[in-house]
């Protein structure tokens, strides 16, 4: 486990002495040491909610896809459909293995006609996923390029992100709509601006050089946007309902398994796990992922606790918080499939004792994105 190496042995953003200096708790996080928190994981959430907040996502991993194939290519390791994608538009999906355990889950930017793309991975699985393309490029005339040393970034999430979008003199970014983005200037120097979240809230995504990415962390810091670490980032987006791979992904989860369906595009000639993943559709997949509210605030619920039905495991629970926006105690659960319509009772098993619960939308918190 990445918790037994020593600190020194763990990578460090182009952020990491700013963190230290701003007072941030450090801990490491898909090989990197990262911020959890720094005033705190509840007073971070709530400043994104209700204002905004700034989160150091420099571990993230910039893979390049170019070339005469890269089109074809990517739409054979992906199972949205990026034939579909104009330039300037951000895709999200999945890369799975050929039994349709997933390999990643990531977006994909087309940044430049048919011939270029930018895939944006989790950041424990870079260099995996790097290799996993290489391996099942034969054929294809493309590159593949892990770019993640030269970039930084930076998500600004929050009802108040275009405020600060301006201040950064930004404001041609103003008009991107859900899921766009524009390469643009920042100080004469290229920058990727984004419009995605893993919050549920409306924000913006900065990609840029390392040098870059440290003026833009620290402008916004002296304009008052709270530096939030991954602790809030890992609450916010669980009430949001949106996935952490490793949780509710993994090489044993599928999408079908995971309700992201929308995100596979079956009538593709092909793509690598096609044929298993639409096999798991038809005949149904055994177990699914549902949200699960438990009764009244006694037991907060988390990852690897079993789910019971009349005293009988049928599934394992993958995230689950007290719901700092919410104020109740929530989780999302991958149960057998008998058991997933809403409202259906069933238990959760925290340590030695059992608490009652009901199945409801995975989607606890009513998302604010700006999509017009």
């Amino acid at each position: 486990m990445e918790t037994t190496l020593k600190q020194e042995e763990f990578k460090k953003t182009c952020l990491y002495d700013e963190h230290v200096s701003m007072g941030a708790k450090m801990s490491p996080f898909g090989g990197f040491m990262m911020p959890i928190q720094y005033e705190g994981i509840i007073e971070e959430h709530k400043a994104v909610r209700s204002a905004a907040g700034m989160f150091d996502v420099s571990h993230m991993g910039e893979i390049f896809v170019e070339g005469a194939d890269a089109e074809k290519f990517v739409n054979t390791v992906f199972t949205n459909d990026v034939t579909r994608m104009s330039r300037g538009r951000i895709l999200y999906g999945m890369m799975l293995y050929p039994d349709a355990g997933t390999v990643d889950d990531l977006l994909v930017y087309r940044v430049s006609g048919e011939n270029r793309f930018l895939l944006v991975v989790n950041a424990a699985n870079t260099e995996k996923d790097f290799q996993w393309l290489k391996s099942n490029s034969g054929g294809f005339d493309v590159k593949i390029t892990d770019a993640s040393d030269d970039y930084g970034e930076i998500a600004l999430q929050g009802p108040d992100s275009e405020k600060y979008i301006e201040l950064l003199g930004l404001g041609d970014c103003l008009g991107l709509q859900f899921y766009t983005f524009t390469e643009t200037e920042y100080d004469g120097q290229e920058i990727i601006v984004s419009r995605t979240g893993y919050t549920g809230e409306d924000g913006f995504e900065l990609y840029a050089s390392p040098e870059v990415i440290r003026a833009l962390w620290k402008k916004l810091a002296s304009a008052g946007v709270k530096p939030c670490g991954l602790g809030c980032r890992d609450t916010l987006r669980f009430e949001a309902g949106l996935p952490l791979y490793g949780h509710e992904l993994g090489e044993s989860i599928s999408p079908a398994e995971a309700g992201l369906g929308m995100f596979v595009k079956f009538d593709k000639e092909i793509f690598i796990g096609r044929e298993s993943l639409l096999a798991r559709k038809q005949s149904g997949c055994s177990r699914k992922l549902v949200g699960v509210e438990l009764e009244g605030m006694t037991a907060v619920p988390r990852a690897g606790c079993a789910v019971l039905k009349d005293g009988r495991v049928i599934g394992e629970v993958t995230t689950g918080y007290h719901s700092i926006s919410l104020e109740k105690n929530l989780c999302m659960a991958l149960v057998e499939t008998p058991y997933t319509a809403e409202g259906t009772e069933l238990c959760i098993q925290v340590r030695k004792k059992v608490f009652p619960g009901h199945v409801c939308k995975k989607r606890f918190y009513k998302t604010n994105y700006k999509k017009q």
